[in-house]
């Protein structure tokens, strides 16, 4: 296994070093969308790319995951970012057209509860009480409904989309089934739009991926989340995540790359870039790295697919 991952670490190092061994050492246009939460570590990974690589142009488009799966299963873009894992409709789209890809584990995200900065009662919310407010039919609309002991203030909700992976993941991980959520609140595909509002209403709630909380902690205040199992009140952070504290909010994001795509070297670069860099890319995004073994499996996932271009 070790002599297996040092030559995916040499592999990945081959393609850096050609994409930095001239200004137009790779060139080319790729286009990637999906996954809101994700376009900024795609568009940070694609700025730091293109600095070594001008001839190189990276294209980040955001509308949604679903969205980007359905673009991607068209054949109309490269990339495909994705804050959940493509479901089997999808993947059957895909076979249909003849779309074939390989799926990399880039960063992780634990999704981020956020108030109002002048809410000062609510700190931690446990996962039921997060139930009550966001299942289906819930008719919780002030906060002394969530626990008698928070004030009389009207509740105010904002959310991702239901077109989001974010919207798959927390209505799965707080609801307990995939989609299924109360409608009654703003709903939209731009985290940016729940920032607003949630900034602009005492008694808000939105959630969305850590990144957006990183981006705008001078505006929001982000709960933590008790899950019941001992464990107490937990706040997403870069060691919670890392370490399977932060739960059940914490999830694995994805770029999935379709395989007649990385054939060309200007793809395939762009992925090696990543993995190159992929602490430095998530820290300037807001992200919160791979942890050593996901990296190591990503590279020799990385490394596979360098395999089946030359076969």
């Amino acid at each position: 296994m070790k002599k297996v991952i040092a030559l995916a670490v040499l592999a990945i190092a081959v393609i850096a070093a050609s994409a930095t061994a001239g200004v137009s050492a790779l060139s080319g246009n790729i286009s990637a969308d999906g996954s809101s939460t994700l376009g900024p570590y795609t568009q940070a990974a694609a700025e730091g790319f293109q600095k070594k690589n001008r001839g190189a142009r990276v294209t980040v488009a955001i509308s949604g995951t679903g969205g980007g799966f359905e673009r991607f299963c068209r054949n109309e873009t490269d990339l495909s970012n994705a804050s959940r894992p493509m479901k089997q409709s999808e993947a059957i789209n895909c076979r249909n057209a003849d779309v074939k890809w390989v799926a990399f584990t880039v960063a992780n995200d634990g999704l981020s509860v956020v108030v109002n900065k002048s809410n000062t009662w609510a700190t931690c919310l446990t996962v039921p009480e997060l139930k009550k407010v966001w299942e289906p039919g819930s008719k919780v609309n002030n906060w002394n409904q969530i626990r008698e002991s928070f004030p009389n203030v009207p509740l105010k909700l904002f959310g991702a989309g239901t077109d989001s992976g974010t919207f798959d993941y927390f209505t799965e991980a707080i609801n307990g089934k995939a989609k299924a959520s109360r409608s009654d609140y703003l709903a939209t595909e731009d985290d940016n739009i729940v920032v607003q509002g949630v900034e602009g209403e005492r008694g808000a709630m939105g959630y969305f991926g850590f990144s957006y909380y990183e981006e705008n902690k001078d505006k929001l205040k982000v709960l933590s989340i008790d899950q019941g199992k001992g464990q107490g009140c937990v706040t997403p952070s870069v060691a919670t995540v890392q370490g399977n504290k932060y739960r059940p909010l914490s999830r694995p994001l994805f770029i999935y790359a379709k395989r007649s795509s990385f054939k060309r070297p200007v793809v395939a670069g762009f992925i090696g870039y990543i993995f190159n860099n992929e602490k430095a890319i998530a820290k300037k995004s807001g992200f919160i790295a791979l942890t050593n073994r996901q990296l190591k499996k990503a590279r020799y996932q990385y490394l596979q697919a360098l395999k089946s271009n030359n076969t």
